[in-house]
């Protein structure tokens, strides 16, 4: 089974929104982009979230003791980082609190891919590039650059962990995107959106509804 996040949860609305249909995760942004959260409306979403469904930090290169604490508090499950965090940061980090990590990689080349494949995470996240932003593109990226990566990681000696695929995703084209076999990739362990299941900038119900139903009948 394909496992569903939905990032960039900024608002009690949209708890209740996905409290309604359940994925099995909920991002929390707290990089500085336009859905950044404090650590107290952090809390005040976990508090109100569905205890099935994990709450996943999001950041870009924070002080780990910020992360630290906020795992320690209960305000996330998961840490997911973006920035140029190192296999140092990623076990001291699952040392002090025994979180699950995600590492995130914006997709450039198979050569960029190969090089930060993470050892130490517990998953990875594949995400597209865009000069100048930290996230919320909704663009794809290609699969084929994806695969090429993985396949040069392997030859590396490198273990391909369970990932997550970002950018882009909507109810539009997640059926396809899911069905699509790259000669070589192994299938997905989850799904990440954001973007596409907004409509000017707030998540829409309508729409978490449709890419959830879409993935789980894939």
């Amino acid at each position: 089974m394909t496992r569903i996040k939905i990032c960039g949860l900024k608002t009690l609305a949209d708890v209740a929104a996905v409290n309604k249909y359940l994925p099995e995760y909920v991002g929390f942004v707290f990089a500085p982009t336009k859905r950044f959260v404090t650590d107290e409306q952090a809390l005040a979403m976990k508090q109100s979230l569905n205890k099935d469904i994990r709450a996943v930090g999001v950041f870009v290169n924070e002080p780990i003791a910020h992360v630290i604490s906020l795992c320690s508090r209960g305000i996330i499950d998961v840490a997911q980082l973006h920035g140029d965090e190192s296999e140092e940061y990623i076990r001291e980090l699952k040392k002090e609190t025994d979180t699950t990590v995600i590492k995130a990689v914006k997709v450039q080349s198979g050569e960029q891919v190969a090089e930060r494949m993470s050892q130490e995470a517990n998953y990875m996240l594949f995400d597209t590039y865009k000069k100048g932003t930290l996230g919320g593109t909704g663009e794809r990226f290609s699969l084929d650059i994806l695969a090429e990566g993985l396949r040069q990681g392997i030859a590396r000696g490198k273990a391909v962990k369970p990932y997550f695929l970002a950018g882009g995703l909507s109810p539009a084209n997640i059926k396809e995107i899911l069905e699509q076999r790259t000669d070589g990739m192994p299938a997905c362990y989850g799904v990440d959106v954001s973007t596409g299941v907004e409509t000017d900038g707030v998540k829409d119900e309508a729409k978490i509804k449709d890419f959830i139903n879409l993935v789980r009948g894939v």
